[in-house]
């Protein structure tokens, strides 16, 4: 099995190549697994569209089974209600690109946790507007305009893994990804 961390230092997804009438950068079972990595890199978590399954963390292992391609996906917690759309997400994405068979595992076991944001996935969450999680318990900036004047307005936010902030300068309101 491999994991995310091992094949995509250095991977370039690229532009996918079409061959009239037939599904994008096929692969065949017991193939190469690199490329199925860039390829989940490009299916966005439903809650938080700017970051992939794959920055995100969730997509644990890959591994061919004969002809069955395995998935193993570790939700953000065990009660996340995105859970079935992630599922689909990773079949519907991967059956685009050829593979017909997938299996996906549900790992509870070690659970998620924020350290497996991406560096590329914490820096789209900020870019989007959402303070990354920080080890401190809260954000140490503003996403919008780097102002370290924070407070937090809930412990709730928009989802259960966020917390509501609001920052003191632009006065802007923003979630916070909660450190799990």
């Amino acid at each position: 099995m491999t994991t995310a961390p091992d094949v995509l230092r250095g991977l370039s997804a690229g532009p996918a190549h079409e061959v009239p009438g037939q599904a994008r950068d096929r692969v065949a079972p017991g193939s190469d697994l690199a490329p199925i990595w860039g390829w989940l890199d490009q299916v966005p978590d439903p809650e938080i569209p700017v970051i992939s399954l794959v920055d995100l963390g969730v997509i644990r292992g890959l591994a061919w089974s004969g002809d069955t391609l395995e998935v193993t996906v570790t939700p953000t917690y065990s009660g996340c209600p995105a859970t079935a759309i992630i599922n689909m997400s990773i079949q519907d994405g991967l059956r685009a690109r050829g593979v017909q068979k997938v299996a996906i595992t549900r790992q509870l076991s070690p659970p998620w946790t924020t350290d497996w944001l991406s560096e590329k996935g914490r820096a789209a969450l900020e870019e989007y507007g959402i303070a990354p999680p920080q080890p401190a318990g809260g954000p140490s900036r503003c996403p919008h305009c780097q102002s370290e004047n924070v407070s937090k307005i809930s412990q709730f936010g928009s989802t259960p893994c966020k917390a509501q902030w609001r920052c003191g300068d632009c006065l802007e309101p923003f979630d916070y990804f909660k450190c799990i």
